[in-house]
């Protein structure tokens, strides 16, 4: 099979494997934070009550990866930030405020909701003995202070209303700042780690951890009217009924929720049904599901990403291998290019894809597959390579054709290699596949990142553990397929 027939497969079944819904299915994304997880619950809930089957794509990563997906349709609807769009989505308009917010995101074919309600704004906090001990009050009295850490999210260390913006603002002197999750940031401040990190404001975390939250005194920071964003195609009845949420979240309200998420440990779900039914009289019957039935779902999400990707990088690593070890110009050409698509960090090429696949399963199949293909590729030419030149000379000599010199002699010889090879991938491809859970892929990594961010290690091993079991598993199956087809003397 050729190289192009097998990306030609390998595109096909990334579509014929994707999901096609009913046009009554609605898609709900939310942002990987608590406080979005619930929203985007509570707005899941309101659009089953509506009559619609609703289904939430949870914790997709940054706003970026949100906003593309409900432009292409991905998404229907999603939890939103009014100074997070004006600051950061429509950077590029300069815009001084929302006043015409609607205006110009009817251009993209997005409506956007009245606000819900609460303001949850950006801020800075520090543990408040280090700010009593250091005098610090307010943002500004921090550029007498060059020796704090910083430690900010990911994201607000570059979007347009974060950390350089900031730093500009209040000619901030620290160099020692780093980028973590929001969730771990909370951890490190309070085991001394960092001394000042971003905050929202409607973080429980802020009491818990008894924190001082810095007066933005030179008001850097704008609103961020907590409000929903959504196709203008929805159907009316539709966004009419999710639009009751507006003005019913005040900041009191939603730090209660956030608590009883990240401190008291309760599900999103069964938190949003309980706001549903006290605010609307609204009843939903939220299913306990046990960890039997999600360590199932999530095995059955992985394989499908593993299985397809590997399967697909054998088919097309294996002549490329060939290819390598027979042609002397094509060698550095294919080693290179793979070797060069290993280089590239696993969340960037996942991320990479989006544009061209969209979220979910297929950009993190096609992600995988790149990432498989390299210790394949090398495997095979090593193992052609390594063949002994008398045994090639003896091929020869029986006056064997190339091709049957490859399928008798030349391919058995080095399959030892070559089964090493995939076993690496095969490896490699388990554990990369968590990390397809950030753009909606599912999988173990589901259960990981929802554990980082819950702070609750019960979860983050209920992906771990599995995640590492099929990793030896594949180990140990494609053991003794090499024990089947590999001649006993030729084992490595």
């Amino acid at each position: 099979m050729t190289g192009k027939a097998v990306l030609i497969s390998l595109i096909s079944i990334l579509y014929i494997t994707t999901p096609i819904w009913g046009n009554t299915r609605i898609h709900i994304g939310s942002k990987k934070f608590t406080e979005n997880v619930i929203l985007a619950e509570i707005l899941s809930q309101m659009t089953a009550h509506a009559g619609f089957e609703a289904e939430h794509r949870k914790e997709l990563g940054g706003t970026r990866i949100l906003w593309n997906a409900l432009q292409t349709g991905e998404i229907d609807l999603y939890p939103e930030y009014t100074g997070t769009i004006v600051k950061e989505i429509l950077a590029d308009r300069n815009l001084p405020g929302e006043n015409r917010l609607e205006e110009i995101l009817k251009e993209s074919g997005i409506g956007i909701s009245a606000p819900l309600g609460f303001n949850n704004t950006y801020a800075l906090g520090m543990k408040k003995n280090l700010a009593g001990k250091r005098k610090i009050r307010k943002i500004s009295d921090l550029s007498a202070h060059t020796d704090l850490i910083f430690g900010f999210t990911n994201e607000f260390m570059d979007r347009g209303d974060g950390w350089p913006g900031l730093r500009r603002h209040y000619n901030l002197p620290q160099t020692n700042v780093r980028g973590l999750d929001h969730d771990l940031a909370y951890q490190g401040l309070d085991n001394g780690f960092i001394e000042v990190m971003d905050l929202y404001s409607t973080d429980a975390e802020i009491r818990y951890y008894d924190l001082k939250v810095l007066q933005d005194d030179l008001a850097y920071f704008p609103v961020y009217n907590a409000v929903i964003l959504f196709r203008l195609a929805l159907p009316e009845k539709l966004i009419s009924h999710v639009s009751r949420l507006c003005g019913k979240l005040d900041e009191e309200q939603m730090i209660r929720l956030n608590a009883r998420a990240k401190i008291d440990k309760q599900p999103e779900r069964l938190v949003a049904a309980g706001f549903l039914e006290k605010t609307f009289n609204i009843e939903n019957h939220i299913e306990h599901t046990g960890f039997w039935q999600r360590l199932i779902k999530r095995t059955k999400e992985h394989l499908h990403l593993v299985i397809i990707s590997l399967s697909a990088a054998v088919l097309l690593a294996i002549p490329l291998g060939i290819l390598a070890a027979r042609i002397s110009r094509l060698e550095q050409l294919i080693l290179g290019i793979v070797g060069i698509i290993q280089t590239i960090p696993s969340l960037a090429l996942l991320v990479f894809m989006i544009p061209l696949l969209g979220i979910g399963g297929p950009p993190a199949i096609l992600a995988l597959f790149l990432y498989s293909l390299l210790p394949i590729v090398r495997n095979t030419y090593s193992g052609l390579q390594n063949i002994p030149l008398p045994v090639r000379e003896s091929a020869l000599a029986l006056g064997l054709p190339a091709s049957a010199r490859l399928r008798r002699i030349e391919l058995p010889m080095a399959l030892p290699s070559i089964m090493a090879g995939i076993k690496t991938s095969a490896v490699i491809n388990v554990g990369t596949a968590t990390l397809g859970a950030l753009i909606g892929a599912g999988g173990y990594g589901q259960p990981i990142l929802t554990g980082i961010r819950l702070d609750d290690v019960k979860l983050i091993l209920e992906g771990a553990v599995p995640a590492a079991a099929l990793a030896l598993t594949a180990q140990f199956l494609f053991d003794g397929l090499e024990r089947i087809m590999v001649p006993r003397g030729l084992r490595l």
